[in-house]
């Protein structure tokens, strides 16, 4: 288990227009031979919007990109035409396979943190899919089989357990709480990577969310 902790994260994103990134794998600018994906994950970023501020449209191609937010109202457009705000408890996924271009914008008038993870398809190209779940269910997985990925959303009270799914990779990530994994305890924005799971649990020292990525 490769514990990683929030502060570790590269910082990156554009302050001055109100972004402010950490990214936990190598990403942008930020290049590190030794962190550039695990398993299917190639990219987990924390993303800081202030009111206003956004991401222009962009072009992705072979990602699947799937957003967790936290706090606030993310406002996405696409060139298929789709176009939601995704809240806290929504899962949406961007594939963006053979190539789409998309806008992200804080549009509400509050600040906007979000979580957007990306993982790499097993066959590149076919064409761009997008899926927004509203309110998924703690415990209910979410697949993304284009990826061989599981998601697995936990929310658990003081004293709580969860076992940690069996698998080749697991990628943990607290997105608020603290919880006991292992020897280790993680707070809001670590994340633990661990190779070859069998029989971990995870102990909510306080009120937690856990987003919990099975992997092939």
């Amino acid at each position: 288990m490769d514990v990683r902790r929030a502060g570790e994260r590269f910082p990156g994103g554009d302050p001055a227009a109100g972004i402010d990134s950490r990214h936990a794998f190598s990403f942008g600018s930020h290049y590190d031979p030794d962190n550039l994906r695990f398993g299917a994950m190639i990219a987990c970023n924390e993303e800081r919007l202030a009111p206003g501020a956004g991401f222009d449209e962009h072009p992705h191609s072979h990602t699947e990109i799937v957003t967790w937010v936290v706090q606030g109202e993310l406002t996405h457009r696409d060139s298929a035409g789709h176009e939601t705000r995704v809240r806290a408890g929504d899962v949406q996924r961007l594939s963006s396979a053979g190539g789409v271009r998309h806008v992200e914008r804080n549009d509400g008038d509050r600040p906007l943190t979000f979580l957007q993870m990306w993982l790499a398809p097993r066959e590149p190209g076919g064409d761009p899919a997008y899926e927004i779940v509203r309110g998924i269910a703690d415990s209910t997985p979410y697949a993304v089989p284009e990826a061989a990925a599981m998601l697995h959303v936990r929310r658990l009270a003081a004293g709580e357990r969860t076992a940690v799914p069996d698998g080749a990779y697991v990628y943990v990530h607290v997105v608020r709480g603290e919880v006991r994994l292992g020897g280790d305890e993680l707070g809001p924005g670590d994340a633990a990577r661990i190779t070859d799971a069998e029989d971990v649990d995870a102990v909510a020292v306080t009120r937690a969310e856990l987003l919990l990525w099975e992997m092939a």
